[in-house]
């Protein structure tokens, strides 16, 4: 297993809010989901495994904070998001549209609007190392789960 890879990562809790059970059970997958298999790398002379820190600060912008195991070594990733948020309207919107189709609607309309929340999800993880690129390196699924627990982040109510 390589040392590039997250071992640990924590949510800022003045960042969270109080959550729905959908809402927690996404946060829950992804952080779950993330440690047991990720690729990540920050820029730098850093070597891993990493313990993670993400923040919201100022309501746009994006803090992670990345300490390795060994030393102690720390680099902030800092970003903007004002460039995500039609990204983040768009999926907090789909999702709602989701959570509500599984207690109405039939199998295949469901799947259709699934469909529709991971091609956002997709979009927003792509953009998302997009952002990154030059800060961090990460391959797909570790982008995924990081886009999920911004969106947490960025959760509202």
């Amino acid at each position: 297993m390589s040392d590039q890879r997250i071992v640990h990562i924590e949510l800022d809790r003045k960042t969270l809010v109080s959550r729905s059970a959908e809402v927690e059970h996404e946060r829950a997958a992804a952080i779950y989901d993330l440690l047991e298999e990720n690729h990540f790398a920050p820029a730098g002379d850093f070597s891993g495994p990493y313990q993670v820190h993400m923040r919201v600060e100022d309501a746009n912008r994006l803090v992670i904070d990345v300490s390795d195991d060994h030393d102690g070594a720390q680099v902030s990733i800092a970003m903007s998001l004002m460039p995500f948020r039609r990204i983040i309207r768009d999926y907090f919107k789909i999702c709602e549209s989701y959570f509500d189709a599984i207690k109405r609607l039939s199998p295949s309309q469901i799947e259709t609007i699934d469909m529709a929340r991971r091609g956002l999800h997709n979009e927003g993880s792509e953009f998302l190392m997009e952002r990154l690129e030059g800060k961090a390196v990460m391959d797909r699924d570790t982008a995924r789960r990081l886009f999920t627990l911004l969106c947490v982040l960025h959760f509202r109510g």
